[in-house]
């Protein structure tokens, strides 16, 4: 079996009961809204986050309806933060097709996503599950601020290691955190482990983004080529902040003003790429990367020992092992 079927071994059940509730849940009456979400359910990832939500509620607890309405929330949060990115980003392809963006322009997207995230909301209030509003509309507060702020800094290219895990802590580390949170809120009323569940998240949300830096230095594609898209959009992530961090002062300025002015040209952002491979840019980012890898695995086993324990474990090294 592949890492994947094994992970959702525990949970095959579960995870094809969800598919029928997701479309529930996402669905409008308006036809044309309906049009654009059949197109965003065609374009369905992996799952990953309703994985984590039921691996959660199955380790604290029972599996019931309300972990059913907490997946669905998590999907349609990250569903909506997905079309916004699109926007923000001016990216026309996710998951190897036209975004809603491309195919229907940014306002499209914008109220698509508005759509999405009220639904997702009213769902919860709906069932009177207000734990799970609250740790939902945490999360969007957290996405929001992690964004704004790699944009300043993008900007500023001030950046240094406190800013940059602020950062990913917020826009991706929050909603894994907070879909191990739900999964465990769905089935415990005890806040000390939904925080706990909230904590281990964290550091498996900061190791799934800092493999996602890696991976912008690393030969892929059909060419081999590494993209460098975070140096072409002036986000200086782990792997290059290591490199600033362990240069001299002419160096780094130098550096700095390739980003800043010479971002489009492809020829300084393959040199850019090179020096931080070169210099033990991505040996130092796996380092980090393993670190919150294995203290997340540390606060999952102090969990009793079951299958949805295990699974949950090879969900989170597979966060950082995957190929994409």
């Amino acid at each position: 079996m592949t890492s994947l079927e094994i992970i959702k071994s525990p949970i095959q059940e579960e995870l094809k009961g969800f598919e029928k509730y997701f479309k529930e849940a996402i669905k409008s009456d308006i036809p044309f809204l309906q049009i654009i979400i059949r197109y965003i359910l065609k374009k369905k990832g992996k799952q990953m986050r309703p994985m984590f939500v039921f691996l959660s509620a199955k380790m604290c607890g029972e599996f019931n309806e309300s972990t059913n309405l907490a997946a669905s929330s998590i999907e349609l949060l990250h569903t909506a933060t997905l079309l916004h990115d699109d926007v923000v980003d001016e990216s026309y392809e996710r998951r190897g097709s036209f975004s809603i963006n491309a195919l229907w322009k940014n306002k499209i997207a914008v109220l698509v996503g508005d759509f999405i995230l009220a639904k997702g909301m009213l769902n919860t209030l709906d069932n009177k599950e207000y734990r799970f509003l609250h740790l939902i509309s945490r999360a969007v507060k957290d996405m929001s601020e992690g964004e704004i702020l790699q944009m300043r800094k993008s900007r500023k290219l001030d950046i240094d290691n406190e800013a940059y895990f602020t950062i990913i802590r917020k826009k991706t580390a929050s909603l894994i955190a907070t879909s191990m949170a739900i999964g465990a809120a769905s089935v415990t009323k005890d806040d000390e482990i939904v925080e706990k569940m909230f904590r281990i998240g964290l550091d498996v949300g900061i190791a799934f983004q800092i493999k996602d830096d890696i991976f912008d230095y690393q030969s892929k594609g059909i060419l081999g080529k590494p993209t460098g898209n975070d140096i072409k959009e002036k986000k200086i992530t782990l792997p290059l902040l290591y490199v600033l961090n362990n240069c001299e002062s002419g160096e780094r300025s130098r550096i700095l003003h390739l980003i800043k002015r010479k971002n489009k040209n492809q020829a300084k952002v393959k040199e850019l790429v090179d020096l931080v491979v070169s210099r033990g840019g991505l040996e130092y980012a796996a380092e980090q990367m393993n670190e919150f890898c294995e203290k997340a695995i540390a606060g999952i086993m102090e969990f009793p020992e079951s299958d949805a324990r295990a699974a949950l474990i090879e969900l989170v090294n597979y966060s950082t092992t995957r190929k994409k």
